[in-house]
Parts: structure tokens; C-alpha cells; sequence
């Protein structure tokens, strides 16, 4: 198995790559995100160890380009910032896991080990209707190839109209699968929210289906 380790602490990656060779591994190192980012497009590696704080690329956008360009080779991400919004905006940017330091090797072993048994298969497809496409993986909407930022919320509306695009939705199932707890929400929430998209995303996107709910215009 090859693995790469893009670290810029030059003790860290020297003793990470003895740890991993000593295991079995064979590991290239780089200390830098453009490097880092090269070296996983072009080199035949099985997965990636990816530290966040790099010199003149950081680890988000290595691995955020990547995930772009459908490269999706397994990347553990390391960092010394252990917030939980950290470490999700490691994963919603397409890390597969994230480790903080300190760590222990043993940890960090047993982790790579499940991503390598995992593999870096395909993720799901983008969802595309006319001008609009959503990319699940990436968490990421364009319209006309222009990024329109949305609120989770309004991501999530938007990806279930997408799943759907053939069919009336009622308000009682969209606060059933983008509400958690639809009891307890007001139904004229979800006005509320396809408002916000059409303001967003035109105001054509979503059609109002008087007495039934909305359906998606293609």
C-alpha cells in the first residue's frame, strides 16, 4: 500500500513515515499544499494523510480541490485544532475522517486501515435540473457554474426536490425529511424556506401547486 503524507513539521512527517514503513507501508512525504495536492493527482497512492495548516495551500482546499476534480482517494486529515467546527469543516470540505494532535500512532493506524478497507469509491452523483447543480459530496450548489451559498436548511430542501423532480411534495413530507422534529414545526416554515430559494436560485425553480404543495420545474 502507498500512502502520502503531506505534513509541513518536518519531525512529525519523518517520524510518521518511519512508523508507517515499519508497518508495511511504502510512504512519500511532501511539506506543502500545492506539492501535497500534485503529488495526490498524479501519484498512485491508496490514501492520504493531510495536515490542515500547510504552507501556501491549506489542507481544506488541497483536499476540497481534489473532491472537485473527482479525485476521490482516501484522505485522513490531521490538525492541531480539535473544534468541533473544525473538524467539520474538514469533512463537509471531503475528508473521509480527522484526527487532532497530539494523536496516537496506534489510533491513527487503526484508522487509516478502515479507510484503505473502505476504498475511495465513487460518491454520489451531482444532482442536476436545468441551470442548477447540487454536489452532495462537496455540499456545494451552482447555478449557471456560479456558486450560490444556502444555508444547511436550504441545501437540504433543495437536494430533496432534486430527488424528486417528477412529482408534487406536500408540506407534511418535506418537514418529515428536512425538519427533524416536523411535530413540532409550524408548516408555513417550509413557505418560509422555498422562499429563501427562490430568491436565491430564481424564483422559477420551485412551483406552487395550490391545495397540494410544490414540485420542482425542470
Amino acid at each position: 500500500m502507498r500512502l502520502l503524507v503531506v505534513e509541513d513539521e518536518e519531525r512529525l512527517a519523518l517520524a510518521l513515515q518511519r512508523g508507517l514503513v515499519a508497518e508495511g507501508f511504502v510512504v512519500d512525504v511532501r511539506s506543502d499544499g500545492p506539492t501535497g495536492l500534485d503529488a495526490a493527482r498524479h501519484g498512485d497512492y491508496d490514501a492520504v494523510v493531510l495536515d490542515i495548516m500547510l504552507p501556501r495551500m491549506s489542507g481544506y482546499d488541497v483536499v476540497r480541490t481534489l473532491r472537485t476534480e473527482k479525485n476521490w482517494i482516501p484522505v485522513l486529515m490531521l490538525s492541531a485544532k480539535d473544534g468541533e467546527y473544525d473538524e467539520a469543516d474538514g469533512l463537509d470540505y471531503g475528508a473521509d475522517d480527522y484526527l487532532t494532535k497530539p494523536f496516537s500512532f496506534v489510533v491513527l493506524l487503526a484508522r487509516l486501515r478502515a479507510l484503505l478497507r473502505r476504498g475511495g469509491a465513487e460518491r454520489a452523483p451531482v444532482l442536476v435540473s436545468g441551470e442548477i447543480e447540487l454536489d452532495p459530496a462537496l455540499r456545494e450548489v451552482r447555478r449557471d457554474g456560479e456558486v450560490v451559498a444556502l444555508s444547511p436548511r436550504e441545501l437540504t430542501l433543495l437536494e430533496y426536490f432534486l430527488h424528486n423532480p417528477d412529482r408534487v411534495i406536500g408540506k407534511l413530507e418535506l418537514l418529515d425529511h428536512v425538519w427533524e422534529s416536523a411535530q413540532d414545526i409550524d408548516p408555513n416554515v417550509v413557505e418560509v424556506y422555498v422562499g429563501y430559494l427562490r430568491r436565491k436560485l430564481g424564483r422559477e425553480i420551485i412551483r406552487t401547486v395550490r391545495g397540494a404543495g410544490y414540485t420542482l420545474r425542470r
